[in-house]
């Protein structure tokens, strides 16, 4: 699911001239395990300005229409 989510954000995200960024919360649960325990039942989730857009499945319409504003 990961893997489907990150190709979508690329193809999105490249339409708006942004990078995406991605973190394995398995990699940084040793110096981070508040992420892993925030996120880690969800994954993958998105998250646009620090904050949570969704999850197990990039909502494309919405996040064409957030990133539009």
């Amino acid at each position: 699911m990961c893997a489907t989510a990150w190709d979508q954000l690329r193809v999105i995200c490249a339409d708006f001239g942004i990078e995406p960024a991605a973190v394995d919360v398995d990699e940084v649960a040793p110096t981070n395990p508040a992420l892993r325990a925030e996120y880690g039942d969800r994954l993958p989730v998105v998250l646009l300005n620090d904050r949570e857009h969704s999850y197990f499945d990039v909502d494309e319409p919405r996040l064409r229409a957030d990133l539009s504003r």
